[in-house]
C-alpha cells in the first residue's frame, strides 16, 4: 500500500509540474514552424508586410507629457512569432512614466537623448536605480514593476525600448490599482487611508 501511495504522491506531482510547464509555455510567445506568419487568406507578400512607416516624424514632434509609442503585433502583425517589439518614449520636462510592468517581456532600454532616472523593484522589494545620459542602456527583468522619470526641468528626453515578446503584456500600476474597479473600501484598507482620499488619488489618475 505504501508503494502504491507513493507512485500515486509522484505521478500527481509529475503531473502538476508538466501543467505548470505547459502554463509558462503559454504565457510566452509560442515557436513557430515557418520563418514568418502571413495574413490569413494571403498566399504572397511583399516588403510592404515587414515595414512599419508609423514612426515617421515622430522623433520632430513635441509632446506635453510621458508619450510612448509602440511596435507590438497589435500595431504591426508581422511581429507575431517573432518574439519582439520596440517602444519609443519621449518625455518633456519633469515628466514620469509611471511604476508599470511587462508580464511577457524583458525590456532594453535605450536612452538617445537627455537625461533619465529609471529604476525597478524585485520579488524582494529590493530597489534599483540609475541616472541614465544619451548611450546609455538599461535592463528591466521581465515581470518586474520599474519607471522612468526625466528629473530635468528644462530639457525633453527620448528612449527606445527594446522588448522580448510581440505582446510584452504591459501593466500601469496606477490605472489597474484604481482604474480596475476595486471597491474604494478596499483600497483605502489596503493604503491604510480613508475612501475620500481613494476618491482623490482615482479623480487624478484618469486626468489626460
Amino acid at each position: 500500500m505504501a508503494w502504491i501511495f507513493i507512485k500515486s504522491s509522484l505521478f500527481l506531482l509529475i503531473s502538476i509540474f508538466t501543467i505548470s510547464i505547459s502554463r509558462t509555455t503559454i504565457a510566452s510567445d509560442p515557436d513557430i514552424l515557418s520563418d514568418f506568419i502571413a495574413p490569413e487568406k494571403q498566399n504572397s507578400v511583399d516588403a510592404n508586410f515587414f515595414t512599419y512607416t508609423a514612426m515617421r516624424g515622430i522623433f520632430q514632434k513635441s509632446v506635453d507629457k510621458c508619450t510612448t509609442t509602440k511596435a507590438t503585433k497589435a500595431e504591426f502583425p508581422v511581429l507575431n512569432g517573432q518574439g519582439v517589439s520596440l517602444a519609443v518614449l519621449q518625455f518633456p520636462p519633469g515628466s514620469v512614466n509611471p511604476p508599470h510592468y511587462h508580464s511577457r517581456a524583458t525590456g532594453l532600454f535605450l536612452l538617445l537623448e537627455g537625461v533619465l532616472e529609471v529604476g525597478f523593484v524585485d520579488t524582494k522589494d529590493v530597489l534599483y536605480t540609475q541616472r541614465l545620459k544619451a548611450g546609455d542602456i538599461f535592463l528591466f527583468p521581465k515581470g518586474l514593476q520599474h519607471y522612468q522619470y526625466n528629473f530635468d526641468p528644462k530639457k525633453k528626453a527620448v528612449g527606445v525600448a527594446a522588448l522580448g515578446s510581440a505582446s510584452p503584456g504591459t501593466v500601469s500600476l496606477p490605472s489597474s490599482i484604481f482604474n480596475s474597479g476595486i471597491s474604494e473600501l478596499v483600497l483605502a484598507k489596503s493604503f491604510k487611508t480613508d475612501v475620500k482620499t481613494i476618491k482623490k488619488i482615482k479623480t487624478a489618475t484618469t486626468t489626460p
